[in-house]
């Protein structure tokens, strides 16, 4: 990527009536200019003003492409700092590509995957965390997933770390002055606000990093398994939550051996359903493969939705398939069947657990159930505050966390400064990197872009 070259792209993805291309850089509005004939008679588009629409026709010589709108954003007032074209047209895929042809054949240089928005990046329109934040907004499948990256975006991680660093910095600088006057035995800085600002420092991100969880899940789908006894209309039940025929359903036994994956979006919250084998005792070693997988899913799930048959002992089938150390909160029974099986005991299951009655076949009371699930679902944690679900950013401030907690370690044991002042630094290195103050190399850059897509 060289950011003094000027580049192009389409940027929109196929099925719509309209589409559009980008120009950014110095030479934006020169190369536009020679493939784009105005309307108004007289009118050089290099000399056009800032945050401007502009009818006309893009042209290849004496032949008219397409007819378009242009809007012109001068630097540094645009998404990537830089003059910007955007050359909206008809979505028809040949005369995209017609214009993409045209421009490059004029200049332009095809832009690569995320370079506009490390553009942005490189020219001071927002930090690292904010340019990581545009990919996870393309890339949400949900509401939730969308609030949490819209909030990063509007610099949710970027505005508590510089009032955290700028208090640390202010510190360490002054345990670093005391070493200049050691041998005075000076203190400039206050050793009771430093353990309270060290304290806040830890507890907010401790935080950050408890969050990564709930925002992991939130991301990849919160994971909820369905789990019971063969033929207990654990598939059915899959299908009636996707409307969907997802699953085959039969009357033997044992016919689902494996797991079987889906995504569900209930109020704005991706759910991963993960329908597993019927458990029971077998001699079947496929089975017992997939009886295996069931457990592990089991015990790895946010919410379990267990199927019970009332016409069987409910408290059995509880107890030989919930694991003893699950939490109770999280689980949802199921009592299926219940258009035939109308008094199902279920005062016998644990007074945690949640209890729906629903026949899944009939498709009956599943709002109730979608109900149970989003409340089951919700989190300590509020989507107004910052939540990780960037790998990156986990790992870092991880990183921080642990800095901190040395640098407290250091302060209450009675080190010098040049102890606690180090780890604070750490921890101020740190928070850099997460807004990219030292990012610099082309190798990090190119692996944190390299997910995005072209045109953005």
């Amino acid at each position: 990527m060289q950011s003094n070259n000027t580049i192009s792209a389409i940027c929109t993805g196929h099925g719509g009536a309209i589409a559009v291309l980008r120009v950014s850089g110095n030479d934006a509005l020169k190369i536009v200019s020679k493939i784009f004939k105005p309307l108004k008679k007289g009118f050089l588009l290099e000399n056009a003003g800032a945050n401007r629409v502009y009818n006309g026709f893009i042209v290849d010589g004496e032949n008219e492409v397409d007819r378009v709108v242009l809007t012109v954003y001068r630097a540094p007032h645009s998404y990537t700092g830089e003059d910007v074209v955007e050359i909206s047209c008809h979505a028809s895929v040949y005369i995209q590509k017609e214009i993409l042809s045209l421009l490059l054949k004029n200049g332009s240089l095809l832009a690569q995957r995320g370079e506009f928005t490390r553009r942005a990046f490189q020219n001071k329109k927002m930090d690292l965390s904010q340019a990581e934040a545009v990919a996870d907004l393309i890339a949400s499948k949900s509401k939730a997933e969308h609030d949490i990256a819209v909030n990063q975006m509007r610099g949710g991680i970027t505005l508590e770390i510089k009032r955290l660093r700028d208090l640390l910095l202010k510190f360490t600088s002054l345990m670093e002055l005391e070493l200049d006057f050691s041998e005075e035995d000076v203190e400039f800085a206050d050793r009771s606000q430093l353990k309270a600002i060290l304290k806040e420092t830890e507890n907010y991100l401790t935080r950050l990093v408890k969050s990564f969880k709930y925002g992991n899940a939130i991301k990849n789908g919160i994971p909820v398994a369905i789990c019971g006894e063969p033929n207990a209309g654990k598939s059915t039940l899959l299908n009636a939550l996707l409307n969907d025929e997802r699953a085959i359903v039969s009357d033997i036994p044992g016919t689902t051996r494996d797991v079987l994956e889906d995504f569900l979006t209930v109020e704005g919250t991706l759910y991963r359903l993960i329908d597993t084998a019927g458990i029971r005792q077998t001699d079947d070693k496929i089975e017992k493969l997939g009886i295996d997988r069931a457990k592990t899913a089991v015990s790895k799930a946010e919410i379990v939705l267990i199927v019970l048959n009332p016409a069987g002992d409910i408290l059995k089938q509880f107890s030989e398939i919930i694991p003893e150390d699950f939490p109770r909160e999280k689980i949802i029974a199921v009592v299926n069947k219940s258009d035939v099986y109308k008094n199902a005991d279920i005062s016998v299951l644990p007074p945690e657990v949640s209890v729906v009655k629903i026949s899944a076949k009939h498709k009956t009371n599943l709002e109730e159930l979608f109900s149970k699930i989003s409340a089951l679902s919700v989190s300590d944690f509020s989507q107004d505050e910052v939540i990780l679900t960037n790998v990156r950013h986990f790992t870092i401030f991880t990183e921080a966390l642990l800095a901190i907690e040395r640098a407290e370690n250091a302060l209450n044991s009675g080190l010098s400064g040049e102890f606690v002042s180090q780890d604070i630094r750490e921890a101020l290195r740190a928070f850099a990197e997460i807004t990219g103050d030292e990012i610099t190399t082309d190798e990090v850059l190119g692996n944190i872009f390299k997910n995005f897509c072209i045109g953005k």
